[in-house]
């Protein structure tokens, strides 16, 4: 019997290591590889200063003349033209990151309508630029973030950047009318806004007479001459209205916007549309198309602690902030 039971324990032994000499050995899983992060080129019409630092040819429009221009000097202008210079310093820093990508997605991508020039100090072409606003707070935030720019995909993103977004981002096709492809890296947002920014921006009403709508129709190339009613078309993602109902023909609410002066109609999330056969009367919120960061987001974000790079990577997804140059 014990005899027995020593055989059958044998034969269960051999079967067991002739089962596991037979089985493929386990291959080792290979460790996972995180693509490589690919840094955007400076474009090779620039020439390159010291320390691999961009050296652009500016059309000063105060000057009328073409300046060769640090481009860290160039994005000290453009922070001052674009954001009060007493903000707390990490919304700066975020203001200056995006005008360093923006000046350079620029120049990647654009021509300016100076001849000569890389780019321009005329708003209407690229940024605002106001150096007399240039203080000790605007140059640690450019110093500080020297040579930092945020991109996708190794590319420099659009870098777009609004006032005031009334609490809600916007897509870029929503705000802007972008005629590419939808950014992948833009997104539709809440935005906690601060409660600091003007009233005049958190709620405002423009009024337009009729002739200056037909006026805003010539510039866009429409061929509208008369209307009796006025609607709000469709909305978008953030709630903002894509086109107005000029009696049945559809008008993009963006391009009008910019038509008929984005100072006075100063977003496109509409509240209410009026029109008694004189006047348009438009009630809305915020300032600005909306896409990409609030400012006024920013400065709150700011205040509660945040960095730029936090800041930026919420109101732009999946994108990297890379250093280029020191």
């Amino acid at each position: 019997m014990y005899r027995n039971k020593l055989k059958l324990i044998a034969v269960l032994v051999a079967l067991l290591f002739a089962m596991t000499a037979c089985k493929p050995p386990t291959k080792k899983p290979e460790p996972i590889r995180k693509p490589r992060m690919e840094l955007p080129k400076i474009p090779a019409k620039i020439n390159v200063g010291e320390n691999k630092e961009p050296v652009l040819k500016v059309y000063v429009v105060q000057t009328g003349k073409i300046e060769n221009m640090p481009l860290e000097k160039y994005v000290e202008g453009t922070v001052a033209g674009e954001i009060k210079n007493y903000w707390p310093i990490e919304a700066l820093k975020a203001q200056a990151i995006l005008a360093r990508t923006y000046v350079l997605n620029f120049v990647s991508t654009k021509k300016s309508k100076y001849p000569g020039a890389d780019i321009s100090t005329d708003f209407e072409e690229a940024q605002a630029w106001n150096p007399s606003n240039i203080n000790s707070k605007i140059k640690e935030a450019v110093k500080d973030t020297r040579g930092v720019v945020a991109v996708y995909n190794g590319k420099f993103i659009n870098a777009w950047f609004h006032s005031h977004a009334a609490g809600q981002t916007a897509l870029a096709k929503e705000g802007l009318n972008f005629k590419e492809t939808e950014p992948p890296y833009i997104v539709s947002v809440k935005s906690n806004e601060s409660p600091s920014a003007p009233a005049n921006v958190k709620h405002w009403t423009a009024i337009f007479t009729k002739s200056e709508v037909i006026n805003a129709f010539k510039k866009m190339g429409l061929g509208i001459n008369d209307f009796k009613t006025v609607k709000i078309g469709t909305k978008g993602a953030s709630g903002r209205t894509v086109n107005f109902l000029f009696d049945k023909t559809p008008v993009n609410a963006p391009d009008f916007r910019m038509a008929i002066g984005s100072e006075r109609l100063k977003s496109t999330m509409i509240d209410e549309v009026s029109y008694d056969g004189s006047k348009l009367v438009i009630k809305g919120r915020g300032f600005g198309h909306g896409v990409g960061m609030s400012q006024w987001g920013a400065y709150q974000m700011a205040k509660e602690g945040k960095k730029a790079k936090d800041i930026l990577n919420y109101y732009f997804k999946g994108i990297n902030i890379v250093k280029i140059w020191d």
